[in-house]
Parts: structure tokens; C-alpha cells; sequence
């Protein structure tokens, strides 16, 4: 029993660090960020019942701005191609966008990558909802960036940053989370 807790610690370690790239080569990333205004030198991330920013420009040319989002629960889910657990939760998030129209999710891709080879990914991986590739060296300034993936924020109707996980999520955990939060139940549309 001893030993068991002396190895928790780096146990729990090589766990968190499972779903980190193996080179940290910070190259500028794939697509540029959409036009708009650039965040102070001292911003910060957004805390729980904060308005975060977020405007990309994702891997299809458009661009997707949370401000335009109100009304609707929003799931950002930070993401990458390596990140075993992230692809595991890609079909149901894109299930939870496609089949609940209260709901909208943005994937950020969380890497250094090519635009047309996260395409070929997303052609074996198809998702419903939008991608942007997010450099690792400039995440947007409202939302930290990851120690670890995935990281997924849920931010309510009226723009507010409601929880955020850490770790897989799944459609579950989130509709549970917007019911808590005051929103439809778990099933609602």
C-alpha cells in the first residue's frame, strides 16, 4: 500500500501529461485569426460569470463569433489531433450540436497544423460543427490556454462563461451542466 501512494503522484502525472504534443515547436499558426481588435497586453482569461471574447476564423474561410452566439448554450472545446480522449468526445459533441438547437459547439484545434492536413483528419473524423486551428503560441486572450486536453467551456445564453471542464466531456455532463445552470433539462430542446 506503500508503495501504490508513493507512485500516485507520478502516475497521476503521466496521466495529465498523456495529451500533450510531443514537440513543443511553436511555428505561427495555420490560419490567421479573424480582423477585429487585439486584446490589451494585460488581459486576462475570463472567470465564471465573465462575457468572454472569441472571434476565429475557422478551417472552411468563415469566421465564428461567440458575441453573435446569444441565445444559444455554446460549448468551446479545446482540441488536438493527438489528443486520444479529444477524438474520443468529437461524434458525441457533434451530436449534441446537430441534435439539440439550443446548443452550438466550436472546435479549437489546439496545434500547429497544416489547414489541409486537419481536413484529411476531419474527412476519417467527420464533426457537424466548426473548427479554427488555434496557434499554441496565441490563444485567444479570454480563454486560457491548456495545460492539458481536452478543455471544454460551456457559456450560457446571455454570453456569461458558465463552468469549464477539464477532461473528456460528454453530451451528458454538459446537458447536466446547462439544466444546474437554469437551462433545459437534459433530452430539451
Amino acid at each position: 500500500m506503500t508503495k501504490l501512494l508513493r507512485l500516485a503522484p507520478a502516475l497521476l502525472l503521466c496521466a495529465l501529461a498523456a495529451c500533450r504534443p510531443s514537440g513543443e515547436d511553436a511555428a505561427p499558426p495555420a490560419v490567421a485569426p479573424a480582423a477585429g481588435p487585439e486584446a490589451p497586453a494585460n488581459a486576462k482569461p475570463a472567470k465564471t460569470g465573465e462575457v468572454p471574447k472569441l472571434t476565429v476564423r475557422t478551417i472552411d474561410g468563415k469566421t465564428f463569433d461567440l458575441a453573435a452566439q446569444r441565445g444559444k448554450w455554446v460549448v468551446v472545446n479545446y482540441w488536438a489531433t493527438w489528443c486520444g480522449p479529444c477524438i474520443e468526445e468529437m461524434p458525441e459533441l457533434s451530436a449534441l450540436d446537430a441534435m439539440r438547437e439550443h446548443i452550438e459547439v466550436i472546435g479549437l484545434a489546439y496545434e500547429d497544423i497544416p489547414v489541409a492536413e486537419l481536413q484529411a483528419f476531419l474527412q476519417k473524423r467527420p464533426v457537424v460543427y466548426p473548427i479554427a486551428i488555434i496557434g499554441i503560441t496565441d490563444p485567444p486572450a479570454a480563454f486560457e490556454a491548456p495545460r492539458g486536453l481536452p478543455l471544454t467551456y460551456l457559456i450560457a445564453p446571455d454570453g456569461k462563461l458558465t463552468k469549464q471542464f477539464v477532461g473528456p466531456v460528454t453530451a451528458k455532463l454538459i446537458e447536466d451542466a446547462i439544466a444546474e445552470a437554469g437551462g433545459p433539462a437534459p433530452g430539451g430542446a
